[in-house]
């Protein structure tokens, strides 16, 4: 696998924000979101690591995000995620949404923390809507909203395909979160909006 970067952070997304977390960030993604915040890992650039090289460098640290970039289009994820399984380790998959869930272990000790990229990202045609119904009520459904067209967007996917787990609304990098907090406050959604803390904290530094 091509690794580009394995750091020590804060979570800054989703359920487990704010937990102490080692990152494996993938290099190579399949997708090209117009307002993608990582695009030093989309285009394959990366050390050349084996998945037993990999563990060994997360160390001590019990949470892991395994990130991108995109992790599943590495056939050795699927290998990663059960050997860190295996030492006791609680795993966050971050995954785009377009490639098939089928193969990640079925466990407690894994949060599936799958986007479904909305119309401003010029992605939504690839996305693999059967994955939803795969996600289970530990998991969680995240979407990177931009403007209106983006949150209807959000709440007709949610209609037409209702998720087990819980969605989280967040606005694209950069964005003030108050305008996405009132409208979900006004529409009575049933959602958790968060921002994206590790940005609040450092910004859009790289390997934090």
């Amino acid at each position: 696998m091509k690794i580009c970067e394995s750091f020590r952070s804060l979570q800054g997304e989703g359920k487990k924000i704010g937990v102490i977390t080692h990152f494996v960030r993938v290099a190579g993604c399949n997708l090209r979101c117009s307002w993608c915040d990582t695009q030093y890992a989309v285009f394959g650039d990366g050390k050349e690591m084996s998945v037993d090289d990999i563990v060994s460098d997360i160390g001590e640290i019990k949470n892991v995000c395994v990130t991108g970039g995109e992790p599943m289009i590495y056939e050795e994820t699927i290998d990663l995620l059960k050997k860190l399984l295996a030492i006791g380790k609680t795993i966050v998959l971050e995954t785009n949404g377009s490639i098939s869930l089928n193969n990640v272990p079925d466990s407690d000790n894994i949060v599936i923390s799958m986007d479904i990229k909305c119309p401003s990202s010029k992605m939504k045609d690839k996305m693999n809507f059967s994955n939803i119904a795969l996600l289970k009520k530990k998991d969680q459904l995240k979407f990177i909203i931009s403007n209106g067209i983006d949150l209807a967007y959000s709440i007709d996917i949610m209609n037409k395909y209702p998720p087990e787990c819980e969605v989280i609304f967040t606005p694209v990098g950069g964005m003030d979160i108050e305008p996405l907090a009132e409208e979900v406050i006004e529409r009575g959604l049933n959602v958790r909006v968060l921002p994206q803390l590790h940005k609040l904290i450092w910004g859009n530094k790289k390997g934090v």
